[in-house]
Parts: structure tokens; sequence; C-alpha cells
């Protein structure tokens, strides 16, 4: 399995060879750019270097954590939250915390937000977590194994997870449930 941590060095080398820049350039360049919010900063990183979204991401994050803002860095974590889970989305917020509170108890994880959703990784993906639509959360989860289960809808081959479970309402979290995630939480890492 590939180590997380040198997964992202070889991403953020990538990302200086794409745009000729140093990480201490880019981060700087961000630093001025005068936008604020975590999804500006990234869309402004994507207009201006021309990098895709992951890219732009996972540089947004390594920016306002180099900085020596540790302020910034989680304020730009909750901003990006608070964009997932805006408007008609944010009453699908407690889903996503009382998730977050249950596998929070597993042990260490990597959290990576993304446009839309967030994603969760040991040495791999184990879960994504976020709305797909304005009524519905949606949890995918890595697992090879056979999950029987009417909550648990298998993915078509070629996707990011073997499994989904829509949910409307946090009080859906069971220890069931909870048990499939540590199930793919294990077998991630």
């Amino acid at each position: 399995m590939a180590d997380p941590a040198q997964a992202l060095a070889t991403q953020l080398a990538n990302i200086e060879k794409k745009t000729g820049k140093s990480l201490a350039q880019l981060s700087a360049a961000i630093k001025k750019c005068g936008k604020d919010k975590h999804g500006e900063i990234r869309a402004w990183v994507v207009e201006t270097y021309g990098l895709g979204n992951g890219d732009a991401n996972t540089l947004t994050h390594h920016a306002l954590k180099s900085d020596g803002a540790s302020r910034a860095a989680d304020a730009g974590a909750d901003q990006v939250l608070d964009e997932i889970y805006a408007g008609k989305k944010s009453h699908l917020r407690p889903v996503h915390d009382k998730l977050m509170q249950e596998i929070s108890k597993f042990g260490a994880f990597e959290i990576a937000p993304k446009k839309g959703y967030v994603s969760l990784r040991r040495k791999k993906q184990f879960a994504m977590l976020g709305p797909k639509t304005n009524e519905r959360f949606e949890l995918g989860l890595n697992l090879k194994d056979d999950i029987r289960d009417s909550r648990v809808k298998p993915v078509p081959p070629g996707g990011m997870c073997q499994y989904i479970v829509p949910l409307a309402s946090a009080d859906e979290i069971d220890a069931k449930l909870v048990g499939y995630i540590k199930w793919a939480y294990d077998a991630a890492g």
C-alpha cells in the first residue's frame, strides 16, 4: 500500500514541476492573492496556475498550513465544510458531524476535503462523506467484502467506492452502520 505522506510529497513535487515554481513561491503567492476562503483560494489557484481541482485543493491546504497560521488552516477546513453544507444542504451537516464523531473513535486517519465531499484515508481511502443532493447525504465505503444490508447499495465497478449508503438524517446512523465503516477503516490500513 502507498504511504499517504509519500503520496502527498509526490503530488506536491508534481505541482512544482507543473507550475515551474517552488512550494515557497506558491505559498507566498497564495498568501498575497487577497482571498480568504478555502474555496476561493482553490478557484484562484486553478485559474492562475491551470491546475486541476485535486492539485489546487492540495496546494491550498499546504499553503494554509505552511504559512505558520494554524488559525487559517483550521478556518480553511471549516470553510470547506461550510461550503459543502451551504444553503439547502445545511440540514445535512448533522449527519456529517455524527459520522465524524463516531469515526474519530477508530484511530488516526487523514481527512481530505474535496469539492462537494470529504475523503477519509488511511493507507488508502476508506470512506467518502457528503451531500449527494439537497435532500440526501451519501456515505461511500471502500470495502471489497460483501455487505448484505438493504441500506447499503453496491456500486458498479470503476467507481471510487464499492458501496454507498444514502442517509437523510443523523438518526439513521446506528451501531451496524458504524461497524461497516470500521470494517472499511480496518481494511484500509
